[in-house]
């Protein structure tokens, strides 16, 4: 890696592993640029419902993938990341488990992939990026000096996305969170295209029952090695 070129830690791992609060944590630790790749596919899904279009139509998705205009904003405020999606504040809208089907489903598609690769790779800028993701460090990022690869029980992950949505008023069940956490899991390590795995040089953590201050504290020692 060139000495010129910014640093980036990348944080993979399945849904409710802990990704975007470790993540959003550990760039604020490091004072570095965060991107959440899932709210790239989330925000292309979302687009694709919203013109009403069929998830299993890879072509039809590429081109959506390809035409969606995605801007992050920072309300300036330390609240979370807002996603426009079209000019649309779709922040909301992105984190439900709707979504994040959708954005299981097209994922698997080569084209959706190879649209938003580039978009993803313009954010490492200095003085450094943390990438949050399923192939952060063995896809976009693969020459990134620092990764991590949390993990966590299909059923600690349900519970934490459990109290995820209840705390923002959505009705769920626990049961039905279990059921799509394991299908998703089962999708993305099946995917032909960049499947869920570590990378051979990822630091593998399981999150299951470590408090948010350990696992940060676990990361920060990737980047900062005492």
């Amino acid at each position: 890696m060139p000495a010129n070129t910014p640093p980036v830690l990348t944080i993979d791992g399945p849904s409710g592993s802990g990704k975007g609060t470790i993540s959003r944590l550990v760039a604020d630790q490091l004072g570095w640029h965060l991107l959440d790749s899932g709210a790239l596919y989330r925000a292309v899904g979302y687009a694709a419902g919203a013109a009403g279009l069929d998830l299993s139509d890879a072509d039809a998705i590429t081109r959506c993938a390809q035409t969606t205009k995605i801007r992050f904003r920072d309300p300036g405020d330390g609240g979370e990341t807002r996603v426009v999606v079209n000019s649309h504040d779709a922040t909301d809208e992105l984190r439900t488990e709707t979504a994040g089907a959708a954005a299981s489903a097209i994922a698997a598609f080569p084209g959706v992939r190879n649209a938003l690769f580039e978009m993803q790779r313009g954010f490492r800028k200095t003085p450094g990026l943390v990438a949050d993701g399923r192939d952060m460090g063995t896809v976009i990022f693969p020459d990134a000096p620092f990764k991590v690869f949390l993990t966590a029980s299909a059923e600690e992950r349900a519970r934490r996305r459990h109290k995820q949505l209840k705390d923002k008023g959505l009705n769920v069940t626990l049961a039905a969170l279990l059921r799509e956490i394991q299908a998703r899991d089962e999708r993305d390590a099946a995917r032909t295209v960049a499947p869920l795995r570590p990378a051979v040089d990822a630091l593998t953590i399981d999150t299951t029952g470590i408090p948010v201050a350990g696992v940060v504290a676990a990361v920060l020692s990737v980047v900062r090695p005492a």
